[in-house]
């Protein structure tokens, strides 16, 4: 990921600064290469379930406009996610999780696209997520890729620590 044009910031011991960003910039990459993959994967598993319970069998160019959408997804979403997380962290209106969220539209429409119909889903999933027709919504970086569990925490735990280290040098605790 290219540098930002955010200073760092004086509270922060370089350091900490340092890590932060290779964790952010590890997250971010990892999230750019598992986007693709997960609208595929999403698109095969509903699939699966469905033929599973009864459904017919869909032709398989099905796949082909998954990976197509996949594709779409990693390009528009990618750079949002790493934009994001190169911002500094007092200048971040939104998590880059909240980002990964847009993804579930890609596959969404594949799956209505090809006439699956949707889950009967938890009243309070429907509540959170209404749009979101087969349950895809990732409740963390690992179910986008379990290979993103370890990247999410490191990035997490830095920026609370910096966050914290922050606060406490502006008095507050």
């Amino acid at each position: 990921m290219a540098p930002d044009s955010n200073p760092v910031d004086p509270r922060d011991d370089p350091a900490d600064a340092a890590a932060l960003r290779a964790y952010a910039d590890d997250l971010a990459a990892g999230i750019d290469r598992a986007l693709a993959p997960w609208v595929v994967s999403a698109v095969a598993r509903v699939l699966d379930a469905w033929r599973a319970s009864g459904g017919p069998v869909l032709d398989p160019a099905i796949l082909d406009q998954a990976r197509a959408a996949g594709e779409r997804c990693r390009t528009e979403l990618g750079p949002v996610v790493a934009q994001v997380l190169a911002a500094d962290i007092d200048a971040q209106r939104v998590n880059p999780l909240a980002v990964v969220r847009r993804a579930v539209p890609y596959p969404t429409a594949v799956l209505r696209a090809a006439g699956v119909p949707p889950l009967r889903r938890d009243p309070q999933a429907v509540e959170h997520f209404p749009d979101d027709d087969y349950d895809l919504t990732p409740g963390s970086f690992a179910d986008l890729d379990p290979r993103l569990h370890e990247p999410g925490l490191r990035w997490g735990a830095a920026k609370a620590h910096v966050h914290l280290r922050r606060r406490r040098a502006d008095g507050q605790r």
